[in-house]
């Protein structure tokens, strides 16, 4: 079988591996000319590392970036709203693992490139359109590097993983547009803080309007220095317009400094860690609205392409990879390409339209955006407006709703054939 998997990243990758373990021998074609390991960090949900667990993976993840062990929310002031263990700390078969994106895109791409060869990994692919009949798909493609077309491609399956702005998606999709906006820009950044200053934890304080989160994504074997992840979420344009989106734009750290200062987090500086960042990117917080189809004949999509989210409740690349695991499943599994496609989306589309539309609403940030709206007055006891039994059903309620309550996570079949 001929398979083509736009796109290199990490569900892209993670199919492409996920295919070669069920014997087949996919070709990835990605845009960029040279890749590198770019990007800031991510957290890989137990869902999520369970699947790399069972490409054989763990223990490289577990090198590479950091097992976290707990979860806390905290309002800007300080007072805390939910804490709860995380990973194995809280009964999962496999650990939530911080990571950095570039370092787990480059980590699939050796694993790739081991399983399949070199020249199944072709970079420097820009995909101009796609073609089908009854029995065959033919690819465009031009060379980024000489501006030239390639020769046409034939593939008897074609799997989009290109992302937010996926060609493919675009051409099933001509009149869907650019992404939407909610006004809330996301200013990115990694810190280096000395050994023992933060634990294997994520935190997260304010609300959806100013929001601080952060999380170590890798910690120095021999000065135990500790790379810090972070995130400030602030309002820089009005719902519904136009995101700025470039991806590489460089932000002023003093923008930060200024909105962020009386922040006191116990045991976080804030300021302090802002401060300490080399550079600051921003990007705007934008998502696409569910699709009522996402196969096309032989066509179909997956990840970012399929099903672009809010990064709220740490689900993005959790939710890409999973698809990436349950598309080579059924591939393998099933007596056809139109029944494993149709199978892949009956069991992807409904629930990842359903997480995008709770992340609109703050999934699990809504502990945030309630502690907030009740007890925004530091002199209200927290506990008479909020009490710990909603919170905890806004936690739980998130996670049955994306696939990691741990009861259902342990019973769901495995995507290794």
């Amino acid at each position: 079988m001929r398979i083509a998997i736009i796109g290199g990243g990490i569900v892209g990758l993670t199919t492409a591996l996920s295919l070669a373990r069920v014997g087949l021998k996919p070709t990835v074609y990605e845009a960029v000319v040279e890749p590198a390991p770019l990007g800031v960090g991510i957290n890989l949900l137990p869902h999520a590392v369970r699947e790399l667990s069972e490409l054989g993976l763990l223990e490289k993840l577990k090198t590479i970036g950091v097992p976290i062990e707990e979860l806390i929310y905290w309002m800007s002031d300080g007072r805390e709203v939910w804490r709860e263990p995380r990973g194995t700390k809280a009964g999962y078969g496999w650990p939530q693992i911080a990571i950095h994106r570039g370092r787990l895109q480059m980590l699939l791409l050796e694993e790739a490139t081991r399983a399949l060869g070199k020249s199944s990994i072709q970079f420097a692919r820009s995909l101009k359109s796609i073609e089908q009949s009854a029995d065959v798909v033919s690819l465009l493609f031009t060379d980024r590097q000489t501006g030239l077309p390639c020769p046409p491609v034939e593939a008897d399956l074609v799997i989009a993983a290109d992302g937010i702005h996926s060609a493919v998606r675009r051409q099933l999709y001509p009149s869907e547009g650019i992404p939407k906006w909610n006004g809330i820009s996301l200013f990115r950044g990694t810190s280096r803080l000395p050994p023992n200053t933060v634990g294997p934890s994520t935190y997260w304080a304010g609300h959806s309007k100013q929001k601080f989160v952060g999380y170590p994504i890798s910690t120095d074997p021999n000065s135990g220095e500790i790379l810090l992840n972070w995130i400030c979420d602030l309002p820089t344009g009005t719902p519904g317009s136009t995101p700025r989106e470039d991806w590489n734009r460089r932000a002023d750290p003093s923008l930060l400094i200024e909105r962020y200062q009386g922040w006191r987090l116990p045991g976080l500086d804030v300021l302090s860690i802002v401060s300490a960042a080399k550079q600051v990117l921003e990007f705007p917080m934008v998502d696409r609205d569910p699709l009522p189809q996402w196969t096309f004949g032989r066509v179909t999509l997956a990840g970012d392409a399929a099903h672009p989210m809010y990064p709220i409740g740490s689900n993005g690349a959790t939710q890409g990879i999973i698809d990436a695991r349950a598309l080579a499943f059924y591939v393998a599994t099933q007596p056809s390409i139109a029944s494993a496609l149709k199978s892949y989306e009956d069991a992807r589309r409904p629930p990842t339209s359903e997480i995008v539309l709770t992340n609109r609403a703050h999934g699990p940030d809504r502990v945030l955006e309630v502690a907030n709206e009740r007890g925004h007055d530091p002199a209200i006891a927290l506990d008479s407006v909020f009490p710990l039994t909603e919170r905890a059903s806004i936690a739980q309620g998130y996670k049955a709703v994306a696939g990691f309550d741990p009861t259902q996570l342990a019973q769901r079949q495995s995507y290794t054939p």
